[in-house]
């Protein structure tokens, strides 16, 4: 089973941060966002993984090479800014991926999830498999609603949670003819209208690190 990390936002909301470095590459007691998703992808036992990236990209293989320092084979996608988005970008990599499903993240989230768990995921009738985290002060209505393993429109008599960028994904998720770019929350809320979405909650630590704000909270509990 291969693993793909998003890793190619332009990290706006982090200026000045991502001036020179991009998001990914921003560091945590001395090691960047995304070697730590690299490296809770190998502990899992994940060994094939794909990398795209865009904005300041080149700097991305740079640091992390082929992966023989993980003790992983890392395979990347390269784009042009602002050209796919995030489902765009995994439609982009695609052939890069294998033919059955895949997991993907997202470069600049801190938790402890543990990806194994995704290992096991069966799909069957379903295309994908979401995880859910309780809803961040920054996103205080939610994604999407959990009702009985599937994930669920919000509705007003559920509870909502927040779509945490971790999914196991069919590539049938992602036929079709596409505009671009083409976001993953569309596809998500197509597949959900459709009941081919199943879902899990998290309920461990979670951060999107979309701020500089956010960043230093990480820091300072960890640092």
């Amino acid at each position: 089973m291969k693993a793909m990390i998003l890793a190619a936002g332009k990290g706006k909301r982090m200026l000045p941060l991502t001036l020179k470095t991009p998001k990914p590459l921003l560091e945590v007691a001395g090691k960047s966002l995304i070697e730590y998703q690299l490296e809770a992808l190998v502990r899992a036992g994940f060994k094939d993984i794909v990398i795209n990236h865009a904005y300041l990209g080149e700097q991305i293989p740079a640091k992390l090479g082929d992966g023989a320092r993980y003790q992983c084979r890392i395979q990347y996608s390269p784009e042009k800014v602002d050209q796919f988005e995030t489902a765009g970008g995994i439609i982009n990599a695609m052939d890069l991926l294998d033919d059955q499903a895949f997991v993907v993240v997202n470069a600049d989230i801190w938790c402890d999830f543990d990806y194994q768990a995704l290992k096991y995921v069966e799909l069957g009738q379903k295309l994908a498999h979401i995880v859910l985290v309780k809803n961040p002060q920054h996103n205080p209505t939610g994604d999407f609603a959990l009702k009985s393993g599937m994930a669920i429109e919000k509705q007003a008599n559920e509870t909502s949670y927040t779509f945490s960028g971790i999914a196991v994904y069919h590539p049938d998720f992602f036929k079709g003819e596409h505009s671009m770019p083409l976001a993953l929350g569309k596809l998500l809320k197509a597949g959900i209208k459709h009941q081919k979405v199943s879902a899990q909650l998290h309920n461990g630590q979670w951060s999107d690190i979309g701020t500089p704000d956010r960043l230093t909270q990480i820091k300072q509990s960890v640092e």
